[in-house]
């Protein structure tokens, strides 16, 4: 008789979405998970021993930008280090991008992430130019990767819906051509008031062709920023608010404390959704301040703590905003902690959250994420004990479990001293 499962893993550490961890075996077959329990009476065409390594849902990217991903040094470096200075470069260097270019960096950059454990992408896609060629590339790499992630593509208009008399006819025709999410970038429309007509525009077409939402929005250290309570006051408006996504507002950390705690209780009524780029906005943010610094960062703290979700991204790997970057999403939630002040063990564990359930829940995905019977069998196994070892140590994802299938396995590092006994 063969094999009942396809894959068992043996004895490892299950991390619930409560915090929990139980000591479990799990059988897979046809792609999904069949059966989990402290130990199972069966067999499998093949066997991983875990040995009390943690058991994990993949990591959730909710932003990051792959048509620009490994293009850092051309055709210059951002020398300043600005958010302008990259959007200058970009848009010298988009000139000359072809379908063919962008799908081989972007598929390159998926398999990076994939393997350290990223199985679930939302990636921005510019639409300012009208050869719509990064849409386009993005989307046939959506197909190309589906047998082992899960892309997400937002219509994003780097240079405004309204910067150029074409954006706002490309972003529609972008839609059309099956972008899943509708993007913004109102803080860099040529007014205000072109920045608020942005938002309403960019709601209105959400609700034509049924998408989501995902705004940059005060993305600038301008605390006169203040595009979100545009965005808030839509949402709750349409009713809209869970398939709605706020990502950076790094102007919030800007902003008074009189006016962010009104701000706060709005949101709290919205179900929005947040996304922080700690990485990328800890180096972006503050290069007009002399001293003090400011971080640069969104109130992630004060938002995780009344409950709304947050969930984490990239935004950029060695591009002309960010030279470094590698695709660890604990890499990610690592400088969270520590430009968030989140080193409390609740509030660790809380950045943990945000690179899984939080992602999934920001993309939409929940009803399909997660470790549970019935589900699709996506998972990983890192070299861990717990939520908080895992961030410290930025733990080695062992095994990378996509579809059912084993889709890349990673040694950990061993140490050898040589020193002799001390």
């Amino acid at each position: 008789m063969p094999p009942a499962y396809e894959l068992l893993l043996r004895q490892g550490r299950l991390l619930h979405s409560t915090g929990t961890i139980e000591t479990v075996d799990i059988a897979i077959a046809a792609g999904r998970i069949a059966a989990i329990a402290p130990h199972l009476e069966a067999e499998a065409q093949l066997e991983l021993d875990l040995n009390g390594k943690l058991i994990s849902p993949p990591f959730v990217e909710s932003h990051v930008h792959l048509d620009s991903a490994l293009t850092v040094g051309q055709p210059r470096w951002n020398e300043s280090g600005t958010l302008f200075e990259g959007i200058e470069i970009w848009r010298e260097r988009k000139q000359d991008l072809s379908l063919e270019d962008v799908k081989t960096r972007a598929i390159e950059t998926l398999k990076q992430q994939a393997m350290q454990g990223v199985l679930y992408v939302r990636s921005h896609a510019d639409v300012s130019e009208a050869n719509l060629v990064a849409l386009q590339a993005l989307l046939e790499v959506r197909e190309a990767v589906k047998d082992w992630t899960t892309l997400q593509v937002v219509a994003f208009p780097q240079d405004g819906i309204y910067g150029s008399p074409q954006n706002e006819r490309l972003m529609e025709t972008a839609l059309q051509m099956g972008a899943d999410v509708v993007g913004g970038i109102p803080h860099y429309e040529l007014t205000r008031e072109d920045g608020v007509k942005s938002i309403h525009r960019i709601f209105e077409l959400a609700q034509q062709y049924d998408r989501l939402i995902d705004i940059h929005c005060d993305e600038i250290d301008d605390d006169n920023s203040r595009f979100l309570e545009v965005v808030a006051a839509c949402a709750i408006r349409t009713g809209m608010g869970s398939r709605v996504t706020a990502s950076h507002t790094t102007a919030f950390g800007s902003y008074n404390n009189a006016y962010a705690y009104k701000l706060l209780g709005f949101l709290r009524r919205t179900q929005m959704n947040f996304i922080a780029n700690p990485l990328i906005n800890i180096t972006l943010q503050g290069r007009t301040d002399t001293y003090p610094k400011r971080r640069g960062l969104t109130r992630v703290k004060e938002l995780w703590q009344q409950g709304t979700n947050v969930s984490l991204g990239h935004d950029c790997v060695q591009d002309c905003w960010y030279s470094l970057g590698t695709g660890n999403m604990l890499d990610v939630a690592f400088m969270l902690v520590h430009v968030a002040q989140m080193t409390g063990r609740a509030e660790i564990d809380a950045c943990y959250d945000m690179i899984t359930w939080h992602g999934a829940k920001t993309l939409n995905l929940s009803e399909q994420y997660g470790i549970e019977v019935g589900k699709p069998a996506n998972l990983i196994v890192l070299d861990a004990s717990d939520r908080y070892d895992a961030i410290r140590r930025r733990a080695t994802v062992r095994y990378v479990i996509s579809r059912g299938k084993l889709l890349a396995s990673t040694e950990t590092p061993t140490l050898d001293w040589k020193l002799g006994k001390i």
